[in-house]
């Protein structure tokens, strides 16, 4: 019998050895400035950043040994805009490929909607939720789950409408599949359409798309097996 996986320990602080990395992305992308006040330390305000996802709390709950919630608030914004996140998610996906940790033979594609009370840019009218603001995220993860790229759009979009743009917003360089290399993209019957072939093929990904009343079919045939026993 093989031995069970270990599963790692929570991350509730960036480690030493990534932080040496991302602290080399600050530098590079939000210097320090020359006059001025000091700013807040910067890693204290990853770890806050990382406790708030952690927990999902509001900004003015984080706890004060992370420092003053208003200064963590704009310096996430600060980040967001000179697109820090993006570059640290593209160093850990880099990280974990030369550590052969990224399945790239097999991949998956979704789709999630949620709330937009407050509004933004990328808001429509939910059909799930009595047509109130949302949003829809279509995310690609590689095979071990881990994600490769995210769009976020109105909660309207049709689910194959944003699989090329998900495709073409992978955060680092996809290997180019062949024949002793393909990759494969699983994806639900809501891209059993055209626009979702399309897009599949035109990455050159081997489909395999569950077909719209394929589900039934089983059901069906399970329930006369069933009878005819």
């Amino acid at each position: 019998m093989s031995e069970k996986k270990k599963t790692p320990p929570t991350l509730w602080e960036v480690p030493d050895d990534l932080w040496e990395r991302i602290a080399s992305l600050l530098n590079e992308l939000d210097p320090p400035k020359r006059t001025g006040r000091p700013r807040a330390d910067a890693r204290r305000i990853l770890d806050a950043l990382l406790f708030r996802l952690r927990t999902g709390c509001q900004w003015n709950r984080i706890p004060r040994v992370y420092g003053d919630d208003a200064t963590i608030h704009r310096t996430f914004q600060r980040w967001q805009r000179l697109g820090l996140f993006a570059r640290m998610w593209a160093l850990l996906v880099e990280a974990c490929d030369a550590l052969g940790a990224v399945d790239w033979e097999w991949q998956a594609a979704d789709t999630a909607m949620g709330k937009a009370r407050l509004g933004g840019d990328a808001v429509g009218p939910n059909p799930t939720d009595r047509a109130k603001n949302g949003t829809k995220r279509s995310l690609l993860t590689e095979g071990g789950g881990g994600p490769l790229a995210v769009v976020v759009a109105p909660a309207n979009r049709h689910d194959t409408k944003l699989l090329q743009h998900t495709l073409e917003a992978i955060v680092v360089a996809r290997p180019e599949p062949d024949a002793a290399h393909p990759q494969h993209l699983c994806l639900d019957k809501a891209y059993d359409n055209p626009t979702g072939e399309a897009a599949v093929a035109q990455y050159g990904y081997v489909g395999h798309i569950r077909r719209i009343g394929e589900a039934a079919v089983a059901a069906d045939e399970k329930s006369t097996r069933r009878a005819a026993g």
